[in-house]
């Protein structure tokens, strides 16, 4: 087989993957709109810096919204994976705190939703060891994730990056997560979960399963770009930070590029900067981008953005003020996050005693 034929089958077998994993998801939503007290969720993020509009729209809004179906909820702040790619943990603590202050100033209930960190919960990083055995050194290589991250920080592959699969499936299925809502991009975790679900209950606990085979929720959201038409991302500069301030956010949007063409028009490919503000008003006032660009039509450039700066604010304005409100009390915070640590660490706990009895190794 060629080259060409080779990348062919590949990217009709990812296709054929695709679809399934779409099918499977659009019949996950519907069990779990008609029963939501069935489904435990687990999602995350590494406290790398400040959220920023992009994660409100792509996963933020969706767990607040599971969270008051009624889904057991979970978000795990993955302090440990920020050393996959990094040499420092400078401003980790600042960060995990920022990242509580967001959740909760979004909706996020903590009487809900179980908030916790890696570092806190050991017997959760213990499930590595056994679960590292279920998966080939090719199977890691393979992860694209691990492909794509080490390809942007310009770092030596670490043995915690290589392994950065199995510390998520550790993440989804120590409080035994069924459903992980995620991006396209990040189906292959999900993926990989299953596998060592699949593997650890077929080796271990044939009879009992210790484990669930945990079902990706895909996210609907559309990708949001940053404001200069690049994916939005923190170390860009091109993100509207969720914890910003009015005059932050003003100042970020007035210095974002456009083009030389006066007349607004949404053409993602051919005005990417443009589009990309546009994208933006879109979500924040919940309006199609081309009937904004018609609006503003010949207006300009200095038109569009004013009409981006007031669309921002007035959406972030009552996040701000709710944030605002909680960071006078950061004690509070705290207390929460050492709330959602100890509950982590009982279900941890408890998940690691089943596996060791799974395997023999309870003396």
């Amino acid at each position: 087989m060629s080259d060409d034929q080779q990348m062919t089958a590949a990217g009709n077998e990812m296709s054929a993957s695709f679809l399934a994993a779409k099918r499977l998801s659009e019949q996950t939503k519907a069990q779990l709109d008609a029963n939501p007290g069935r489904f435990t969720m687990l999602t995350g993020d590494r406290p790398t810096g400040r959220l920023h509009l992009g994660h409100y729209f792509g996963s933020i809004q969706e767990r607040v919204a599971m969270q008051n179906k009624g889904v057991h909820s979970n978000i795990i702040i993955a302090d440990y994976q920020v050393i996959t790619d990094r040499d420092t943990t400078e401003h980790i603590e600042d960060n995990v705190l920022n990242l509580v202050l967001d959740y909760l100033a979004a909706g996020i209930d903590p009487t809900k939703t179980m908030i916790y960190t890696h570092s806190a919960v050991p017997a959760e990083n213990q499930l590595m060891l056994p679960f590292l055995s279920l998966v080939t050194e090719a199977e890691l290589h393979r992860n694209p994730t691990v492909k794509s991250e080490m390809e942007a920080s310009g770092h030596a592959l670490t043995g915690l990056l290589l392994t950065y699969p199995v510390h998520q499936a550790c993440d989804i299925l120590f409080c035994k997560a069924n459903v992980v809502p995620i991006g396209k991009d990040n189906l292959p975790h999900v993926e990989i979960t299953r596998t060592i679900a699949r593997r650890f209950n077929e080796r271990y606990a044939p009879k009992h399963p210790v484990f669930p085979e945990p079902s990706a929720i895909l996210s609907e959201a559309p990708e949001i770009p940053g404001l200069d038409g690049r994916k939005m991302s923190k170390s860009y500069g091109n993100s509207i930070m969720l914890g910003a301030t009015a005059q932050e956010t003003t100042k970020l949007i007035k210095k974002s590029p456009t083009d030389s063409e006066r007349r607004i028009t949404f053409a993602p490919i051919a005005r990417p900067q443009v589009s990309a503000l546009l994208t933006t008003a879109g979500l924040v006032t919940d309006r199609d981008p081309k009937e904004i660009a018609e609006e503003i039509g010949d207006a300009g450039a200095g038109a569009l953005k004013q009409y981006v700066i007031d669309s921002v604010n007035e959406f972030l304005a009552p996040h701000r003020e709710r944030r605002a409100e909680l960071a006078k009390d950061m004690d509070s915070i705290r207390d929460i996050l050492h709330d959602g640590n100890n509950r982590a660490n009982a279900i941890a706990e408890q998940t690691l005693d089943e596996v060791r009895a799974a395997m023999g190794m309870r003396y």
